[in-house]
Protein backbone atom coordinates (compact mmCIF):
# COMPACT_ATOMS: atom_id res chain seq x y z
CA UNK A 1 0.00 0.00 0.00
CA UNK A 2 3.12 2.33 1.01
CA UNK A 3 4.70 1.58 -2.47
CA UNK A 4 1.11 2.18 -4.40
CA UNK A 5 1.05 5.52 -2.63
CA UNK A 6 4.19 6.54 -3.33
CA UNK A 7 4.23 5.82 -6.85
CA UNK A 8 0.63 7.57 -7.34
CA UNK A 9 2.61 10.72 -5.40
CA UNK A 10 5.81 10.44 -7.83
CA UNK A 11 3.21 10.21 -10.72
CA UNK A 12 1.25 13.55 -10.11
CA UNK A 13 4.32 15.43 -8.60
CA UNK A 14 5.86 14.47 -12.46
CA UNK A 15 2.71 14.90 -14.37
CA UNK A 16 2.75 18.65 -12.66
CA UNK A 17 6.37 19.04 -13.21
CA UNK A 18 5.89 18.60 -17.00
CA UNK A 19 3.07 20.83 -17.65
CA UNK A 20 4.71 23.73 -15.80
CA UNK A 21 8.08 23.41 -17.84
CA UNK A 22 8.83 26.19 -19.23
CA UNK A 23 10.34 26.72 -22.68
CA UNK A 24 13.20 28.52 -23.10
CA UNK A 25 14.60 30.54 -25.91
CA UNK A 26 17.61 32.19 -27.25
CA UNK A 27 18.86 35.31 -29.33
CA UNK A 28 21.81 36.65 -30.42
CA UNK A 29 21.34 40.23 -29.82
CA UNK A 30 24.71 41.32 -30.99
CA UNK A 31 23.70 39.57 -34.25
CA UNK A 32 20.71 41.51 -34.35
CA UNK A 33 22.33 44.96 -33.76
CA UNK A 34 24.53 44.13 -36.98
CA UNK A 35 21.62 43.63 -38.94
CA UNK A 36 19.79 46.73 -38.26
CA UNK A 37 20.64 49.33 -40.63
CA UNK A 38 19.71 52.37 -38.31
CA UNK A 39 22.31 50.97 -35.37
CA UNK A 40 24.90 50.58 -38.44
CA UNK A 41 24.54 54.58 -39.47
CA UNK A 42 24.58 54.93 -35.49
CA UNK A 43 27.71 53.19 -34.83
CA UNK A 44 29.43 55.41 -38.27
CA UNK A 45 28.40 58.27 -36.27
CA UNK A 46 29.65 57.56 -33.67
CA UNK A 47 33.10 56.68 -34.51
CA UNK A 48 33.24 59.71 -36.49
CA UNK A 49 32.84 61.40 -33.24
CA UNK A 50 34.95 59.50 -31.71
CA UNK A 51 37.79 60.00 -34.64
CA UNK A 52 37.46 63.59 -34.36
CA UNK A 53 38.32 63.53 -30.90
CA UNK A 54 41.49 61.86 -31.85
CA UNK A 55 42.62 64.18 -34.51
CA UNK A 56 42.07 67.24 -32.01
CA UNK A 57 44.00 65.87 -29.31
CA UNK A 58 46.31 64.90 -31.44
CA UNK A 59 46.44 68.20 -33.03
CA UNK A 60 46.89 69.34 -30.04
CA UNK A 61 49.41 67.15 -28.70
CA UNK A 62 51.67 68.39 -31.54
CA UNK A 63 51.36 71.70 -30.96
CA UNK A 64 52.23 70.95 -27.20
CA UNK A 65 55.44 69.43 -28.37
CA UNK A 66 56.10 72.05 -30.93
CA UNK A 67 55.50 75.09 -28.31
CA UNK A 68 58.05 72.18 -25.69
CA UNK A 69 60.81 71.87 -27.82
CA UNK A 70 60.41 76.09 -28.71
CA UNK A 71 60.60 76.56 -24.78
CA UNK A 72 63.38 74.23 -24.37
CA UNK A 73 65.33 75.41 -26.92
CA UNK A 74 64.74 79.17 -25.97
CA UNK A 75 64.93 79.08 -22.26
CA UNK A 76 68.53 80.34 -21.72
CA UNK A 77 67.93 83.51 -23.76
CA UNK A 78 64.00 83.92 -22.11
CA UNK A 79 64.35 86.43 -18.65
CA UNK A 80 62.03 86.75 -15.81
CA UNK A 81 58.37 87.09 -16.90
CA UNK A 82 59.10 86.28 -20.56
CA UNK A 83 60.04 82.89 -19.03
CA UNK A 84 57.18 82.34 -16.59
CA UNK A 85 54.99 83.30 -19.25
CA UNK A 86 56.50 80.45 -21.41
CA UNK A 87 56.44 78.08 -19.15
CA UNK A 88 52.83 78.61 -18.12
CA UNK A 89 51.75 78.70 -21.75
CA UNK A 90 53.59 75.37 -21.92
CA UNK A 91 52.02 73.78 -18.54
CA UNK A 92 48.55 74.72 -19.91
CA UNK A 93 48.41 73.40 -22.94
CA UNK A 94 49.70 70.09 -20.93
CA UNK A 95 47.04 70.75 -18.58
CA UNK A 96 44.68 70.63 -21.47
CA UNK A 97 45.72 68.04 -23.45
CA UNK A 98 45.69 65.84 -20.06
CA UNK A 99 41.59 67.27 -19.00
CA UNK A 100 40.73 66.45 -22.72
CA UNK A 101 42.13 62.87 -22.46
CA UNK A 102 39.93 62.00 -19.00
CA UNK A 103 37.56 64.03 -20.18
CA UNK A 104 36.21 61.68 -23.72
CA UNK A 105 38.76 58.92 -22.96
CA UNK A 106 39.48 58.31 -19.30
CA UNK A 107 37.44 56.67 -16.18
CA UNK A 108 34.18 59.17 -16.65
CA UNK A 109 34.47 58.49 -20.37
CA UNK A 110 32.29 60.66 -22.71
CA UNK A 111 32.50 57.65 -25.22
CA UNK A 112 30.85 55.37 -22.82
CA UNK A 113 27.89 58.19 -22.29
CA UNK A 114 27.10 58.25 -26.08
CA UNK A 115 27.36 54.80 -26.90
CA UNK A 116 25.27 54.35 -23.89
CA UNK A 117 22.71 56.74 -25.65
CA UNK A 118 23.77 54.86 -28.93
CA UNK A 119 22.16 51.48 -27.46
CA UNK A 120 19.30 52.85 -25.22
CA UNK A 121 16.55 52.68 -27.96
CA UNK A 122 18.05 49.72 -29.82
CA UNK A 123 18.00 47.82 -27.16
CA UNK A 124 14.56 49.15 -26.15
CA UNK A 125 13.17 48.13 -29.23
CA UNK A 126 15.02 44.25 -29.32
CA UNK A 127 13.38 43.84 -26.00
CA UNK A 128 10.25 45.04 -27.12
CA UNK A 129 10.56 42.32 -30.14
CA UNK A 130 11.44 39.67 -27.89
CA UNK A 131 8.66 40.07 -25.50
CA UNK A 132 6.18 39.76 -28.78
CA UNK A 133 8.05 36.47 -30.14
CA UNK A 134 8.42 35.06 -26.28
CA UNK A 135 4.35 35.68 -26.17
CA UNK A 136 3.97 34.41 -29.04
CA UNK A 137 5.82 31.48 -29.33
CA UNK A 138 4.95 30.51 -25.34
CA UNK A 139 8.40 30.92 -24.26
CA UNK A 140 9.21 31.19 -20.37
CA UNK A 141 12.62 32.84 -20.53
CA UNK A 142 14.76 33.88 -23.28
CA UNK A 143 18.73 34.06 -22.74
CA UNK A 144 20.95 35.68 -24.85
CA UNK A 145 23.47 34.12 -27.06
CA UNK A 146 26.24 37.32 -27.16
CA UNK A 147 27.06 36.63 -23.55
CA UNK A 148 28.17 33.53 -23.81
CA UNK A 149 26.49 31.60 -21.54
CA UNK A 150 25.15 28.78 -23.96
CA UNK A 151 27.78 25.81 -24.46
CA UNK A 152 25.01 24.60 -26.61
CA UNK A 153 22.38 25.45 -28.98
CA UNK A 154 19.79 23.48 -31.09
CA UNK A 155 18.91 25.61 -34.13
CA UNK A 156 15.26 25.35 -32.84
CA UNK A 157 15.62 26.47 -29.97
CA UNK A 158 17.11 29.91 -31.56
CA UNK A 159 14.85 32.97 -32.33
CA UNK A 160 17.06 35.29 -33.04
CA UNK A 161 15.66 35.06 -37.09
CA UNK A 162 12.15 35.76 -35.57
CA UNK A 163 13.28 38.88 -33.31
CA UNK A 164 14.78 40.24 -36.63
CA UNK A 165 12.04 39.37 -38.82
CA UNK A 166 9.65 41.73 -35.99
CA UNK A 167 12.12 44.63 -35.81
CA UNK A 168 12.89 44.73 -39.77
CA UNK A 169 9.07 44.61 -40.42
CA UNK A 170 8.48 47.56 -38.19
CA UNK A 171 11.12 49.60 -39.41
CA UNK A 172 9.44 48.65 -42.94
CA UNK A 173 6.08 49.83 -41.59
CA UNK A 174 7.46 52.76 -40.30
CA UNK A 175 8.92 53.76 -43.86
CA UNK A 176 5.45 53.19 -45.44
CA UNK A 177 3.46 55.34 -42.96
CA UNK A 178 6.38 58.60 -44.01
CA UNK A 179 5.79 58.18 -47.19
Amino acid sequence: MKILKAFTFLFIFAAFSFVNAQKIGVVDTEYILGMLPQYKEAEARLNSQIDTWQNELQSQQSEYEKKRSAFENEKVLLIGDQLRLREKEVLDLEKNIKTTTSLRFGSTVEISKLRANLMTPFQDQIWAAIQRMSEKNGLGMVLDKTDNNVIFLQKRYDYTDKVLDILLKGSDKEKKSKK
